[in-house]
């Protein structure tokens, strides 16, 4: 009988995560384990349930995807992480790997596609767009020099962060994290310290310009 592929989907929108599921329940040799909407219960629900595949959304609420990713692969030996995003920048690409994952698909790939990816990594087998693969390739071939990625930010830190992206003053942060105004701007110094900014929009655009904020993580209210 042919080994079953355990499966824990981690992606913030429903709609989309259970579709994927039942597309993934319906294959023979696949099962979903699990299914979580945020990094932080990605993260836990890998050390628990310990499956073969996790298929990682990056634009994940309270700890981003790359963040998720690392702290899987550090902690969960064995488990392939299989990352979708929308991002192509060759740079980013490279920090996923770096980050621990088996694989990376853009999300508008077909679900056939991802069933065969989910196989391939399943297997230890990278999955790389044909545009990224070259120059994947010659990074670990040693025959380019990236720059290093950024220190990711804390899970608070990107909470003051989104709030700053949604408009908020540092008094209305303060309030509703129910923290000091003097706590809200250590945050911020200590974000603007890791982005290498000097003021609060330029942290909202590095930010996202690394994948850690996404547009629909503004706050609307």
């Amino acid at each position: 009988m042919e080994e079953v592929i355990t499966v824990l989907l981690a992606e913030d929108h429903a709609v989309v995560r259970e579709a994927t599921a039942e597309v993934i329940d319906h294959q023979p040799d696949m099962r979903v384990v699990g299914q979580v909407g945020t990094g932080s219960g990605a993260v836990r629900l890998a050390g628990d349930i310990r499956p073969d595949v996790v298929v990682m959304d990056i634009a994940m609420p309270h700890l981003n995807g790359l963040e998720a990713t690392r702290r899987i692969a550090a902690e969960v030996p064995g488990c392939q992480v299989l990352v979708l995003t929308a991002r192509e920048e060759e740079q980013y690409v490279i920090n996923l790997l770096k980050a621990g994952a088996t694989g990376y698909l853009p999300k508008t790939v077909e679900l056939g596609e991802l069933l065969k990816a989910i196989r391939a990594v399943a297997r230890g087998e990278s999955v790389l767009p044909p545009a990224v693969a070259s120059v994947v390739v010659r990074y670990l071939a040693g025959e380019e020099e990236l720059e290093e990625p950024l220190l990711p930010l804390t899970d608070r830190e990107l909470e003051v962060l989104a709030l700053v992206a949604g408009g908020l003053t540092n008094r209305d942060i303060a309030q509703r994290l129910h923290i000091s105004v003097r706590t809200v701007e250590a945050h911020l110094t200590h974000i603007y310290n890791k982005l290498g900014v000097c003021s609060r929009t330029e942290a909202v655009v590095r930010a996202m310009q690394q994948g850690w904020l996404q547009p629909e993580e503004r706050d609307s209210g």
